[in-house]
């Protein structure tokens, strides 16, 4: 999921280095909300194993 935002983000800069404003805006947004897509599953990764009670796995 982070590298779908990271290569939307690649895309939205390259996007608007060329002057395609439409396009780099476009894929900024989605950039955006992928990325606190991602971030939100995180924090539920995060408490889920926090309620689970075991420590991760090395």
């Amino acid at each position: 999921m982070l590298s779908w935002s990271l290569t939307f983000l690649v895309i939205a800069l390259i996007a608007g280095l060329l002057g395609f404003t439409g396009v780099a805006g476009a894929a900024a947004g989605i950039a955006k909300i992928l990325f606190f897509v991602f971030l939100v599953l995180l924090i539920v990764s995060a408490i889920a194993g926090a309620v689970r009670g075991k420590p991760p796995v090395s």
